[in-house]
């Protein structure tokens, strides 16, 4: 059965007369229905809402079937948590806020609210995007779907766009984490002389979709380049985060926690190791502890923990000296 709050919402958009607010509180229940596998039930009301009475279609865009849209995303299953990423007070702050808005959706909407469901996240790469649109769908407990662009952007007019829209539609069947990483390919600034009208087509197209999805689908956009990002698109965004390199503080705490979640001591303080290893990102540092990892996984007994440390430092420095020669 569908939650009061849905159909509260149903009935009261109904009575206004708002065909908009009707069709976002069905599609809500469609979603809700499909997760507890109520499938005919979801089934009913999508024919329904499809329909004006007479046979004829109304405002309602069914969804492609899913063996076609699946070819425009992929659905990963969610192993990150919030508790084992790295993130500023604030940033961890204004995820929590998402994540109790969506558990506690009912409320919001009994107060004619709705929980917040866009978040961009800008910032170098390697510094924990994906991995935070991914806990947020573990959080959530809903699918994480990732956008695929080698499938989605064609090369034919309208190509790109019509794909787009076949990738929202099917978001709007499910409660789930959408994410758009790299989001400048599809996101760029209309206004730049160096573009063509179909990029142009695309920004338009995408906002549209983005401003009609349901809050119960969360769409996570992530950009390396954001001076790059259309200024409509950073109005479509509710929560704005931004995930920079980490410090070498913060590199050191990093590893200390690594430390702490192995039964291997690093032989040398994490403030050393922090400052040897200089500017990198969470995903090399993550690296570089697998690599110790394995090292110690392979050669059991055959050397001290630091001697691994000392030697895999050096291999990471004479990597770093190569990159700079580049």
């Amino acid at each position: 059965m569908a939650r009061s709050d849905l159909l509260v919402s149903l009935v009261r958009a109904g009575a206004a007369g708002d065909r908009r607010e009707v069709t976002t509180a069905v599609e809500a229940i469609i979603a809700e229905e499909r997760a507890k596998q109520h499938n005919v039930l979801a089934d009913r009301l999508t024919r329904a809402l499809r329909s004006n009475g007479n046979g004829t279609r109304a405002g309602y865009t069914a969804p492609e079937p899913t063996a076609r849209v699946r070819d425009y995303v992929v659905e990963a299953t969610p192993r990150k948590r919030l508790e084992d990423l790295f993130l500023s007070d604030l940033c961890e702050r204004a995820c929590r806020g998402l994540i109790e808005e969506q558990h506690r959706a009912g409320l919001l909407r009994s107060q004619s609210l709705e929980p917040r469901h866009r978040v961009l996240l800008v910032g170098p790469p390697g510094n924990g995007k994906t991995s935070l649109a991914e806990a947020l769908a573990e959080a959530l407990a809903v699918s994480f779907f990732v956008v695929r662009y080698d499938a989605i952007i064609g090369s034919f007019l309208g190509e790109t766009a019509s794909r787009l829209r076949r990738v929202f539609d099917y978001a709007r069947t499910t409660p789930c984490v959408l994410f758009f990483d790299e989001f400048d390919a599809v996101g760029k600034e209309r206004g730049d002389v160096n573009e063509t009208g179909e990029i142009k087509r695309v920004v338009t197209s995408l906002l549209m979709q983005v401003d009609d999805l349901p809050s119960y689908t969360v769409v996570v956009a992530a950009s390396n380049h954001s001076e790059l990002l259309d200024r409509a698109v950073w109005r479509r965004f509710q929560i704005r985060l931004e995930l920079p390199a980490p410090t070498q503080a913060q590199l050191a705490r990093y590893f200390d926690a690594f430390a702490g979640k192995t039964d291997h001591p690093l032989g040398r303080s994490a403030e050393s190791i922090a400052k040897s290893l200089g500017n990198v990102s969470y995903a090399e540092a993550e690296e570089f502890c697998h690599d110790i990892r394995r090292r110690l996984a392979l050669s059991p007994g055959e050397g001290s923990v630091k001697a691994v440390v000392a030697e895999q430092l050096a291999l990471w420095k004479a990597r770093a000296r190569q990159q700079d020669c580049a």
